[in-house]
């Protein structure tokens, strides 16, 4: 599995911005997909998940409301739309899935996005 993310940048406190990762390879083993972040000196933190049918997710308190997690299997493709976005969101993000087989669950990660949010 590749996942190729794209939709990071530089935004003002306040507005909004949409994150992609498109997944290709073996995408039909894939069970589920998430969001992650972090920032220097800090743990890697799951801000949202998804379930591969795109009926379950789940946030991070610190985005609830704001962050909206969605996912479009027939192009393979994962989003999270952030609003109301403040400064603490300053982060790199990474797209991140699980994928199942005979051989057990294995991780595949994004090349990661830069968001920053300017006061």
């Amino acid at each position: 599995v590749q996942l190729v993310e794209s939709g990071g940048g530089l935004v003002q406190a306040g507005g909004s911005l949409r994150l992609s990762c498109a997944a290709s390879g073996s995408t039909f083993n894939i069970i589920g997909m998430d969001w992650y972040r972090q920032t220097p000196g800090k743990q890697r933190e799951l801000v949202a998940t998804i379930t591969r049918g795109g009926d379950i997710t789940n946030y991070a308190d610190s985005v609830k409301g704001r962050f909206t997690i969605s996912r479009y299997n027939t192009k393979s493709t994962m989003y999270l739309q952030m609003n109301s976005l403040r400064t603490e969101d300053t982060a790199v993000y990474y797209c991140h899935a699980r994928s199942s087989s005979p051989n057990g669950i294995f991780h595949w990660w994004g090349q990661e996005t830069q968001v920053t949010v300017s006061s």
